[in-house]
């Protein structure tokens, strides 16, 4: 069974810079690994559904990202380590949210977390103004 842990979350400023990480243990009954599969990091705020942040393809070679975090937050993985990451830099208030990883089940990287199969606990950001 796959499991993703999530790990980094706090309480920073707006402006701040944070990263957080997403590692994945375990195997899937298919046997595929952690490379290979699409990734992705969503959040949800109190009171609002849950959103698509940025999501990369298994090999890593494409990256997507919503609107909303464009230019400001970078996601990367280590398939050698089973490891994703977001860093995420000029924090805003809006961006307070729990933090999830997940693992996608569609060919290609999607914004619908209908489409991904596997989630974190997840890890709480708190931007304060």
């Amino acid at each position: 069974q796959v499991q993703l842990v999530e790990s980094g979350g706090g309480l920073v400023q707006a402006g701040d810079s944070l990263r957080l990480s997403c590692a994945a243990s375990g195997r899937g009954s298919s046997g595929r690994t952690f490379g290979n599969y699409n990734m992705a990091w969503f959040r949800q705020a109190p009171g609002k559904e849950r959103e698509f942040v940025a999501a990369i393809k298994w090999n890593g070679e494409n990256t997507y990202y919503a609107d909303s975090v464009k230019g400001r937050f970078t996601i990367a993985r280590d398939n050698a380590k089973n490891l994703m990451s977001l860093q995420k830099n000029m924090l805003k208030p809006e961006d307070t949210a729990v933090y999830y990883c997940a693992r996608g089940r569609s060919l290609i990287p999607a914004t619908s977390p209908n489409l991904y199969d596997t989630w974190g606990q997840g890890t709480q950001v708190t931007v304060s103004s």
